[in-house]
């Protein structure tokens, strides 16, 4: 009897009560260390944007590093990382936001995407969609085009991909956990 074909939701851990009580983290590290798990997560995140025109790939900090290092490699374009404040070392434009836990900043250099690029904005989560909605508006303030906003996981309860939809933004998630 053949047994059912692993889906990436599989290859997540679920920690609770982390960072604080109350919190259900997804871990996507043991998707990240199982080869298959990886290589699977990829793929279905490039698949929606097969055949359409992309210039760049951007990370949001610091999973989507991971994520988009890796579809960049995959497509061969360049690989743009939006970072947290302080971290880059040349001429930034920056942008504040809010998260789950609190508010902060996201920098990019500014010399780092061109007007008229179009751009793929990666990462692990969709949450609240705030640090998204940095990215989208640090990248649109340089003059590209966001494509496409793809995730490993959607949280849809928080809100995050209604925020983005009502930017205007493609957003495609891998797999939901509800009631976070």
């Amino acid at each position: 009897m053949k047994t059912a074909a692993k889906t990436v939701q599989d290859y997540i851990r679920t920690i609770p009560d982390f960072p604080q009580k109350g919190i259900m983290f997804r871990d996507v590290t043991t998707l990240f260390s199982d080869p298959r798990g990886f290589r699977l997560a990829i793929d279905q995140l490039l698949h929606p944007y097969v055949g359409m025109e992309i210039d760049r790939i951007v990370g949001l900090e610091a999973r989507g590093f991971i994520l988009g290092g890796a579809i960049a490699h995959q497509l061969s374009r360049g690989f743009v990382p939006i970072r947290k404040k302080g971290k880059l070392p040349g001429k930034t434009i920056e942008q504040a936001y809010t998260l789950e836990y609190g508010e902060a900043v996201m920098e990019v250099h500014d010399d780092a995407l061109q007007a008229g690029e179009k751009v793929l904005l990666v990462d692990d989560l969709l949450a609240t969609g705030g640090t998204a909605e940095a990215g989208i508006k640090l990248i649109e303030r340089m003059g590209a085009q966001v494509i496409g906003c793809a995730f490993v996981i959607d949280l849809p309860d928080l809100g995050g991909r209604k925020k983005l939809e009502g930017m205007g933004m493609d957003v495609h998630a891998l797999c939901a956990f509800e009631g976070d």
